[in-house]
């Protein structure tokens, strides 16, 4: 019994081992690992790869982000599994080849010639004839005109054997064998090309962190002070990866992205950057953008000047160099704080895009100030609608406007109308439980279009939110001082009071003091409502503007009543503001206004402006009021030796799939056999010819009416040959 159950196993072992092998060189192995792979670049190109997982928390969640990450989806193209499937294809791929092509090759020196000349009659496509010579004659000429034709032909002389056909000659030919040759070269380019993606991809750098004792960098830093075990050496085989250099900096060290850090990668080189040249369409997208290099051989000493230009990369002991993007180099800036709460103060700061943050504190909040971008040009869209044009805010409906007052409206539906609009800062103002918000304000005043210049302030939660704008508008002298000040007098009781002082003394008749007590006591209730002050807080839950003015309105005032009691008491406060504004002016040392279409035009922006302040996130706005730019190239530097082997693979796929699609492989053979229409005459032949064809098309069957009338003298019944 033991021994039986022990030759079980040693049987049973092989039996395992062919069915393995039959199953990963079966197509259908292949196929479904060509499914998973096709699906994985699908997730790998709408999914954004190598994103921070806050970015996947906020726009997916918690939980599909953890998921994301757990799967490595967020890295598919070096996760282990997908680099597995890529093994898993290429094992079965060539399986595949090393089992069929022995059988190609014997197929491909094989003219089948001992078929037996009963079985040409069960071919589809047939044709018999007499014809007036002897079987050898026959097929001499038979033979030189396949020759002549491009045909592999084999000639077979048979003796008459008892119980078969008789004595005669068997005449085989073939062509288009390069249909089988295609389907080689096709598999051949499968495996070709996902070798040369396993070289040039993570799997050689994901190696070294399994086995030569490299891991992947999480910290922060200078890149100076990485640790050795985190930094690949220059001569790494492969390698994929991006340095950024800034103008008259160097840099030696590259950044390769991994789904839980980064590794470091030395290169044999330090690139400088001389000069960066960037030229824009009209539209604000670059045109040209390059970049003058010197290379400086880190063993050698040599230097070897170099231009890099998209689509032009320079080379340099086996790396290739190309012109990925551009981006700040630490440029300098000045930036001033405009109070937008009646606790801050003004103050200034300078700062390096991109480099240490600063600790603010204004009125009560505890705030990181973080420099983030600098762009010296914006080119916005001024149509009908566009992305600057602005929305009508001088509505007092203010639960519907509210949006647009602050939104960015960036829908176009007339045509563009482009404007460069000058330098804008993006900063961060991180607050004490690390949330931030962006922001992005413009150094100088737009005008929208409706001739008043306003600074626009852009602020957004979420990076993959649109910019919303406050709106505050430009003074004569092409700053926010009047709009600050305005603001000021708003947020002082007294200032207020005088102003509504000197609204009764213009719009009343002093002959009736009854309505001048009536109308100070609404005026001054309106203005307290819209500064948001502490006396009115009961009247409205809003901090002030518009919103209060509406809510008060809809708890105090009748339905029917509110658009006539809207429309005065927007008046009302359209002159004491106007007021309000004059005396701000006067307390500065300026002239007041005159009462006309340009200072009203300033004043209804301020107002707007204003109220729509009450729900700006931050207590203060900082304006940039001078720079200092300096560029940067960001290179992409890859050493990939597969690339000339994913070329070739290519190459062979090209050729491969135009063999399989557009060689057809046919087959011939043509039986001549002695007598004719009387027995005993051997000067004439029957002749019985068959084809045969891997894909059987109208171009077939016009050859085949073709060799039926040049091989055996029979007319045509198809359509003739060309």
């Amino acid at each position: 019994m033991s021994v039986s159950t022990h030759g079980l196993r040693v049987h049973r072992g092989p039996q395992v081992l062919r069915a393995a092998v039959e199953l990963f060189s079966s197509m259908r192995f292949a196929i479904a690992l060509l499914t998973v792979i096709c699906i994985a670049s699908i997730i790998g190109t709408v999914l954004k790869q190598h994103e921070p997982i806050n970015n996947y928390i906020n726009q997916f969640g918690p939980f599909w982000a953890e998921l994301f990450r757990t799967a490595k989806l967020d890295s598919v193209y070096s996760a282990w599994w997908f680099l597995l499937i890529l093994l898993f294809l290429v094992i079965s791929t060539s399986l595949c080849i090393a089992r069929n092509t022995p059988r190609i090759f014997v197929d491909l020196k094989t003219f089948k010639e001992n078929i037996r000349a009963q079985s040409l009659k069960a071919f589809g496509q047939r044709a018999e004839n007499q014809l007036a010579e002897e079987p050898a004659a026959a097929a001499n000429r038979i033979g030189q005109l396949l020759v002549s034709g491009g045909w592999k032909v084999k000639l077979q002389q048979r003796e008459a054997v008892e119980g078969q056909s008789g004595a005669g000659w068997m005449v085989a030919a073939r062509a288009g064998g390069a249909h089988k040759l295609g389907y080689i070269a096709a598999h051949s380019a499968i495996v070709l090309v996902c070798i040369g993606g396993l070289l040039d991809g993570d799997l050689v750098v994901r190696a070294q962190t399994w086995f030569n004792g490299k891991s992947v960098f999480t910290g922060g830093g200078m890149i100076a002070d990485v640790p050795p075990q985190h930094r690949l050496s220059p001569r790494n085989p492969t390698f994929r990866g991006n340095i950024l250099v800034p103008e008259g900096g160097q840099g030696s060290v590259a950044i390769l992205q991994q789904s839980d850090g980064v590794l470091l990668q030395e290169l044999p080189f330090s690139i400088e950057l001389k000069k960066f040249i960037v030229d824009y369409y009209s539209t604000g997208m670059p045109k040209l953008f390059a970049s003058e290099v010197v290379l400086h051989d880190r063993e050698t000493g040599a230097q070897v000047p170099a231009r890099i230009e998209v689509n032009h990369p320079a080379s340099y002991k086996g790396v290739e160099i190309y012109q990925s993007s551009f981006d700040d180099g630490g440029s300098k800036v000045k930036l001033k704080a405009v109070p937008m709460a009646a606790a801050a103060k003004p103050f200034e700061v300078d700062g390096v895009i991109g480099g240490p943050s600063t600790e603010i504190t204004n009125g009560k909040e505890k705030l990181t100030l973080e420099y983030a971008a600098l762009r010296v040009i914006n080119v916005e869209n001024f149509a009908d609608g566009g992305a600057m044009s602005g929305a009508d805010v001088r509505k007092v409906d203010l639960r519907h406007d509210i949006e647009s007052r602050l939104g960015a409206a960036n829908k176009t539906t007339k045509p563009k109308v482009l404007r460069n609009i000058g330098p804008s800062i993006g900063y961060k103002l991180r607050d004490a439980a690390g949330q931030a918000r962006e922001y992005q304000n413009y150094m100088v005043p737009v005008d929208t279009g409706d001739g008043q210049p306003v600074f626009l302030l852009g602020m957004r939660e979420k990076p993959e939110e649109p910019f919303r704008y406050l709106r505050v508008p430009a003074d004569e002298q092409g700053s926010m001082d009047s709009f600050v000040r305005m603001r000021a007098s708003l947020a002082d009781a007294d200032t207020r009071a005088r102003a509504v002082e000197r609204y009764i003394a213009k719009a009343v008749d002093p002959k009736r003091p009854e309505m001048a007590e009536q109308l100070s006591v609404s005026a001054a209730r309106a203005l307290a409502l819209f500064a948001g002050s502490e006396r009115a807080k009961a009247d409205a839950s809003t901090q002030g503007g518009w919103q209060a003015i509406a809510e008060f309105m809809e708890a105090n005032v009748p339905e029917p009543e509110r658009e006539r009691a809207g429309a005065v008491l927007v008046r009302i406060l359209n002159d004491v503001l106007f007021e309000l504004l004059n005396l701000s002016r006067e307390s500065a040392g300026l002239e007041a206004l005159p009462r006309d279409d340009k200072s009203q035009a300033f004043l209804t922006q301020a107002v707007l402006a204003i109220s729509d302040a009450h729900f700006y996130p931050a207590p203060v706005a900082m304006m940039m009021t001078d720079f200092t730019q300096v560029q940067a190239s960001v290179f992409q530097v890859a050493r990939a030796p597969g690339k000339n082997v994913v070329y070739l693979g290519c190459l062979l796929l090209i050729i491969g799939i135009f063999a399989m699609l557009y060689v057809r492989e046919r087959r011939l053979w043509v039986w001549l056999a002695p007598g004719g229409a009387s027995a005993g005459d051997n000067n004439t032949t029957a002749a019985t010819m068959a084809f045969s064809v891997n894909r059987k098309t109208i171009d077939s069957d016009r050859e085949f009416e073709h060799l039926k009338h040049k091989l055996l003298a029979l007319k045509n019944e198809g359509p003739a040959s060309p």
